[in-house]
């Protein structure tokens, strides 16, 4: 299957989101898929990220995760995954946050000013520190994280042109088989 980085992918709202949702269908083991099992994929989320990303005015230029840092940066994104849906769910703990603060705390050490995993250790802390973690939630089609930046907090799709769309229009194709 071929695959590319495209804006839907950026729906998260906050790079960190974004790299937490490089997993395709977490919740579903069976379909699941790790976009950044692939090396060739991992090294082209950067570039795409500059593009795509709505927190690319703060990063510029990303060069993508370095070998050694590979695994770190990927107990990074479970970590931020862990914590921002257990948060979101309503049954966070003191490990989730210990085990999120840890792994930022590895990245800043570990990376470079222009790297990724530095870029997304600094997300994490934007999204911890601000009042925007309030606003994360959990799309009700695809289980991506994603901010709610709708006015009255009621959005429940990452992106509605892509989940929103596919949840529409399977309800109306079971309303017209209820019918038929």
């Amino acid at each position: 299957m071929t695959f590319t980085w495209t804006q839907h992918r950026f729906a998260g709202g906050a790079l960190a989101l974004d790299v937490a949702n490089s997993v395709i269908l977490r919740f579903d083991p069976a379909r699941s898929i790790d976009r950044f099992a692939d090396r060739g994929q991992m090294d082209a989320f950067p570039k795409a990220a500059e593009a795509f990303s709505a927190e690319r005015a703060l990063f510029g230029s990303l060069q993508p995760a370095r070998g050694e840092n590979r695994a770190s940066f990927i107990a990074l994104r479970e970590a931020i995954d862990r914590y921002f849906r257990a948060r979101v769910e309503s049954h966070e703990d003191a490990d989730d946050l210990a085990g999120l603060l840890e792994a930022i705390a590895a990245m800043l050490r570990l990376g470079n000013q222009a790297s990724l995993e530095m870029a997304t250790a600094h997300s994490a802390l934007r999204l911890l520190s601000d009042e925007t973690a309030e606003r994360i939630r959990i799309c009700g089609n695809c289980g991506w994280l994603f901010i709610d930046r709708s006015k009255n907090r009621s959005r429940i799709w990452c992106d509605m042109a892509i989940c929103g769309n596919r949840v529409k229009a399977a309800r109306h194709y079971r309303s017209g088989k209820a019918k038929a």
